[in-house]
């Protein structure tokens, strides 16, 4: 379809909401609470938080959740019967006030789950989930969407996107199908839009490296891995908080009568993540699994799914216990001055 511009005063913004809740799907919306600033199944408008920067916690878990089952089992001396998750019983969802980074992060999950077959209960919660973005008013030092082809006011992964402007309302940019399916619930409220400049209004954030410089300068060999690794505990926080981490386990929880696999999320930095049967270990050392962090994200899945594997949220940098930053890391690989 192409993309149609809409103005939404602030005054609407609430009934445009509230509107959305009462449709019968869920949404999550940007909370706070005690500072901290999550995601979460919202019922009233008033519980929604959008002066943010960044949330703790990605939009991944609405299409990819930490644990998924995958089906049952039931089990006696003479057969097994295999009972498969019922699709059609995930909810339709949308999400609203994510940033653009969280918004882009969905191409990159969906490269990887279709990549060499499709994923078909990634694709069921994609495709039942519409995203509702909103561009950045401000930034931080963590930050670095520029850095990866990516902007504050980015519509990649929106249906709609919603821009404050002048007075706190709202350009609301309809980009798909979905977009425009609810745009159509609530069109009383829209207005012609104004012509404006829409990156006066975002927060302009410099670009601190070149990606085809770090590209070019990325090597299995060669490179500080040892040096910009010695801090790293091992933890896993940062592939958790990442809205594009996509690595998984697959465990039988049960006995052998009964139970369930399901998919619960993994992380490369973990040392159990290679580990064989053997007791041989490719990546026994941390450096060796700092460095496949870095070279997936950034040389691996560019090459192989033509996405990178980061929309430069700065999650990780922030959740880091001992202070990693991988804004810094880039930067001196790359060459590039902050």
């Amino acid at each position: 379809m192409t993309p149609q511009n809409k103005l939404l005063k602030k005054e609407c913004l609430p009934t445009f909401v509230e509107t959305l809740v009462k449709g019968g799907k869920l949404l999550y919306a940007p909370t706070k609470e005690n500072e901290r600033i999550e995601f979460k199944l919202i019922e009233n408008f008033s519980e929604i938080y959008l002066d943010y920067i960044q949330t703790t916690k990605s939009i991944k878990s609405i299409v990819f959740p930490p644990i998924e089952k995958l089906f049952e089992y039931v089990a006696d001396k003479e057969h097994v019967e295999i009972k498969d998750v019922n699709l059609n019983t995930i909810p339709e969802t949308i999400v609203f006030g994510a940033h653009p980074c969280d918004a882009a992060s969905f191409k990159v999950l969906n490269a990887v789950f279709t990549w060499d077959c499709n994923d078909e209960f990634f694709l069921t919660r994609k495709d039942k989930t519409t995203v509702i973005g909103l561009s950045c008013k401000n930034h931080d030092d963590y930050c670095f969407c520029t850095s990866v082809d990516l902007n504050p006011g980015s519509t990649e992964g929106s249906d709609i996107l919603l821009t404050r402007i002048e007075n706190d309302n709202y350009l609301a940019e309809i980009m798909t199908e979905k977009g425009e399916a609810v745009y159509k619930l609530v069109k009383n409220l829209f207005e012609p839009a104004p012509q404006v400049d829409k990156n006066a209004f975002v927060t302009q954030l410099p670009k601190l490296f070149d990606l085809n410089d770090l590209r070019g300068k990325l090597s299995f060999e060669g490179l500080s891995w040892m040096q910009q690794s010695l801090r790293c505990l091992s933890c896993g926080t940062c592939a958790y908080v990442c809205p594009t981490c996509s690595c998984f386990d697959i465990q039988d929880i049960g006995n052998q009568t009964k139970g369930k696999r399901v998919r619960i999320w993994d992380t490369c930095a973990l040392p159990q993540f290679t580990l064989h049967t053997s007791g041989h270990n490719p990546r026994h050392f941390q450096n060796e699994r700092w460095r496949q962090r870095i070279m997936h994200k950034f040389s691996y899945e560019p090459e192989r799914l033509h996405v990178y594997g980061c929309v430069g949220c700065g999650r990780c940098s922030r959740a880091c216990p001992v202070n990693i930053n991988i804004l810094e890391n880039l930067i001196e690989i790359s060459g590039g001055n902050k």
